[in-house]
């Protein structure tokens, strides 16, 4: 054994297993010739990988080999012939940043990654990015690389498995009966997430889900002993999780009887604690931060090899290394299985197999646009005064019962948010206080497939849930986010509480539809947008306080039809002489300041525009007929101005509010802050007749 490597196994606690490339018992073929030559193959195209990319982080995937070896060999059923067979084990790599470990895995077991892309690691568009992307590698599940959401991705995706199978499955009918692996790292865990997410799994008894950990007391700013030195086990186990300690991470045969022990079944998640050294195979890097996130350079890379007796050139594969990883003959035969006892499910329960299939594939009913055509008639009709969060109960209720796949809950918020609806059931899930968590697992949960996702709290919360939906927006998943209590409106709470720059941030997000209803219509209309959207979440800005209803919108239009643009005419008089864009709470603040415009012999146009990012994917002829070119214009919102200002441009004003709030009752503050109709009009004035 090198001395680096020495050193680096003595720093670790004293039960720490010392292992190296050549310590390991050769006695059986399969052990040497066999298993760790297999698991070298990994460790290799991960070296030949971030070495011609000139970037990367080879030293995960040098550590985490032999489990991979270990799970993807042994235990993991999937077929990568069909990466989207329902059935299949889900695999989530946690610490993304070692995505050489997963591509390697991907190429080797017959996906369609061919070579070329590991030649192509990080490079412009190749499906090799640096960090895994769903929707660009096949058999890549979720997109990872912030450390500790593809944990919570994980607990979201048993979650979906465990309660698509108590829907689904029959006496003698199992069709949903998977397990979720996922990947991690000391950064994964050291994450505050971590603790959220696995909270959450372990009172969920999600036993299901099991977690690989790399204990190799590297990270990016060397040992972590200077900063981490939780007892990781035992916090895991006050969790409520089964723990497997002290596996050598290297031996693939204590990994075998790790992986047993953690499907057989206890009620509990299950973490396997593995020891083993980043970098492993390297003579100089082995166990140190250098292996962590840069090449090891062309010596190094000459010298692993020699170690690990491996002397084929970069990118070359032996055939026996490949007969040894292909996993398709196998894969194939475990989905022909699924399939023919999927047909006799379908036989006997000919109904529900249909419905498993349209969930899984994300279609909505045939019959929901009709039936959702009936409830917006409805909802019209009705025109009641309402806060909007109560609005949203109302579409929630009835939209549950035109999707089965609509699954809801809260942050500890449900009767504040109202996400609950009569006759929940097992359809509400209570999150706790876990913002962030309760978003990555709807991510996880919509990655699976069967369910449609929404999650409640306040808005001024979404901070601390803001990477999750930034992931979401990048995956183009169909999550709905229910922010309520959307600005000064909510009152007493004060400024903590009362959300100024919130609405404005979440529409820097790329791909997030961020709507603020300004009634209950607009509200419906949202809901209705967001369930039938495919490419990405919505968030939907709710307010505390009634609202009243804005009718029916202009002389002969269909308002709902007009809602669904993003952005419409909600009223004016003719050819305006000023322009008025408002959302949510203020669209009657403008409303007001209309009339006492036309008492002043000024005419104006109100624009709802509850959402932004919708309008601006309309038509242009759209957008020109409702924002005419030469008309002064006024956005009134209760928050940031920056990007209003941007928006109505230099012949433009905004009544908005650049400073937090206050505590005291709503209508005080909208005095208190020159959020008024007066206001409003004062406003549109001077820009209509300019001051001397």
């Amino acid at each position: 054994m090198n001395a680096s490597m020495t050193t680096a196994i003595e720093v670790r606690e004293q039960d720490r297993l010392a292992v190296s490339p050549t310590e390991l018992p050769d006695d059986t073929p399969d052990r040497g010739s066999g298993r760790r030559l297999l698991a070298n193959a990994l460790r290799i195209l991960a070296i030949d990988a971030v070495e011609a990319a000139n970037s990367g982080h080879p030293g995960m995937p040098m550590g985490m080999a032999d489990i991979a070896e270990a799970l993807w060999r042994r235990h993991l059923r999937h077929n990568p012939t069909d990466p989207g067979w329902p059935d299949r084990d889900r695999f989530v790599l946690s610490n993304g940043h070692g995505s050489m470990l997963l591509y390697a895995l991907l190429h080797l077991t017959g996906y369609d990654l061919p070579m070329e892309e590991l030649r192509r690691f990080r490079q412009l568009g190749s499906r090799t990015p640096g960090h895994p992307e769903y929707g660009v590698t096949p058999g890549v599940e979720t997109t990872t690389g912030p450390l500790g959401q593809g944990l919570a991705n994980a607990i979201g995706m048993a979650l979906a498995e465990r309660l698509l199978g108590a829907e689904f499955n029959r006496p003698g009918h199992r069709i949903v009966d998977h397990r979720t692996f996922c990947f991690v790292g000391d950064g994964c865990l050291m994450e505050g997430i971590s603790h959220e997410a696995c909270s959450l799994a372990g009172t969920l008894g999600l036993e299901k889900l099991v977690v690989f950990y790399d204990d190799n007391g590297i990270s990016i700013d060397g040992p972590v002993a200077g900063w981490f030195t939780d007892d990781t086990a035992q916090r895991f186990e006050a969790y409520g999780w089964r723990v497997i300690r002290r596996v050598d991470g290297h031996d693939a045969y204590a990994l075998d009887a790790a992986i047993d022990e953690a499907l057989t079944p206890c009620g509990k998640p299950t973490l396997i604690c593995c020891r083993t050294v980043i970098g492993y195979g390297s003579p100089n890097r082995a166990g140190s931060a250098e292996a962590h996130g840069a090449p090891l350079g062309s010596a190094e890379v000459a010298a692993t090899r020699a170690a690990l007796g491996w002397t084929g050139p970069p990118f070359e594969i032996a055939e026996e290394v490949y007969a040894g990883w292909d996993a398709r003959r196998r894969g194939a035969a475990a989905q022909a299985d699924w399939q023919a006892r999927f047909d006799s499910y379908a036989d006997a329960h000919p109904q529900a197999a249909a419905e498993f299939l349209r969930r899984m594939r994300g279609d909505l009913p045939e019959s929901f646009a009709n039936s959702a055509d009936a409830w917006i008639g409805a909802v019209t009709a009705r025109a009641e005064a309402m806060a909007t969060r109560k609005a949203s109960q109302q579409a929630i209720g009835a939209l549950t019962g035109l999707l089965p796949e609509l699954l809801g809950g809260s942050g500890d918020l449900t009767g504040s948010t109202l996400t609950d609806w009569r006759g929940s059931g097992g359809r509400h899930l209570h999150y706790g206080v876990r913002e962030f968590a309760m978003a990555a697992v709807m991510n996880g949960m919509a990655l699976h497939g069967g369910f449609l996702p929404f999650g409640g709290t306040f808005l001024a919360f979404s901070d601390y849930a803001r990477n999750a939906l930034r992931l979401s927006a990048l995956m183009g998943l169909r999550v709905v986010h229910v922010f309520t209590h959307d600005g000064i409106g909510l009152g007493e709470d004060g400024p903590t509480h009362q959300p100024v720059e919130h609405a404005a941030s979440l529409r820097l997000i790329p791909n997030l539809d961020v709507w603020r209803p300004c009634d209950a219509l607009e509200t419906a209309v949202a809901w209705r947008m967001a369930v039938e959207r495919s490419g990405g979440p919505t968030a939907l800005l709710l307010s505390r306080q009634s609202l009243p209803a804005q009718g029916t919108g202009r002389a002969g239009t269909d308002r709902a039809r007009d809602v669904a643009h993003g952005g419409y005419v909600l009223a004016d008089d003719g050819r305006p002489d000023v322009v008025l864009i408002a959302t949510g709470s203020e669209v009657s603040i403008a409303m007001e300041a209309r009339l006492l415009l036309a008492n002043r012999g000024i005419a104006a146009r109100v624009i709802s525009m509850p959402c932004c990012e919708v309008f601006d994917r309309q038509d242009p002829s759209w957008r020109r007929a409702v924002l005419p070119d030469g008309i002064p214009r006024l956005a009134v919102e209760a928050g940031a101005t920056g990007l209003w200002r941007a928006t109505v441009g230099l012949a433009g004003d905004v009544v908005g509010l650049d400073r937090y709030g206050e505590s005291a009752p709503a209508a005080d503050l909208y005095r208190h802050f020159g959020i008024t109709g007066d206001a409003v009009a004062d406003r549109a004035q001077r820009l209509c007749v300019p001051l001397s």
